[in-house]
């Protein structure tokens, strides 16, 4: 089947790029507003873009039940200029999951979902203590959109548990950190415990030698 995005609604276009833009990192954004409040919410529109600076972008729609209302976070970043990523794995992501629920403003989803928070090392807003591996953020530039916004953040300071570091590198022993990954819009996704599949890269001379 052929798809003509262009003529096709939004709803389209989020089913089929979801569904093919796949497996993707998960941001689990802890962010907070200017009176101190602290939110947690799960975004898969999300990836690192730049790593001189270090920037990672996310998309952040509006919510559907309040048109031109950016979802809090958004509000969050916009009026603080901070947030915080944390990497969703196995053992963490039912509570992500809870995370994704609408609450009311006034009610926490960090504490509906048992999660407490740990200081982080540069920015204001904490991280959470039950994610391994979290990424400390300023914000950067703003691209608005008609219903949502992408926000870029640049990425200040990196919290890793010590256990899923190499020092060597550093690099993150992701094989052992089993972080997981965004399949669709319906509620599906992938692990990567025990799905590691190695291709090393290679110069062109060895790949013409191995024609040869």
């Amino acid at each position: 089947m052929l798809f003509d995005l262009e003529k096709a609604s939004g709803a389209v276009a989020y089913k089929l790029l979801t569904g093919l833009v796949a497996p993707r990192p998960i941001a689990l954004i802890t962010s907070m507003d200017a009176e101190g409040r602290l939110n947690a919410a799960p975004f898969s529109a999300f990836n690192y873009l730049c790593t001189d600076p270090a920037i990672v972008g996310v998309g952040i729609s509006n919510r559907p039940e309040a048109a031109g209302v950016l979802k809090d976070t958004g509000l969050n970043i916009l009026a603080t200029r901070e947030f915080v990523v944390n990497v969703v794995t196995e053992d963490i992501a039912d509570k992500m999951n809870i995370c994704a629920t609408e609450f009311p403003h006034e009610e926490s989803e960090l504490e509906a979902a048992g999660f407490t928070t740990a200081a982080s090392a540069v920015v204001k807003t904490p991280r959470l203590a039950e994610a391994h591996a979290a990424l400390e953020c300023r914000l950067y530039q703003v691209i608005d959109m008609p219903r949502s916004k992408i926000v870029l953040g640049q990425v200040v300071s990196v919290y890793v548990e010590d256990r899923f570091v190499d020092p060597k590198g550093p690099y993150v022993k992701a094989e052992e950190l089993h972080a997981m990954g965004r399949m669709n819009g319906l509620g599906n996704y992938a692990r990567t415990r025990d799905a590691y599949v190695t291709i090393n890269r290679f110069k062109y001379e060895d790949w013409k030698r191995g024609r040869e």
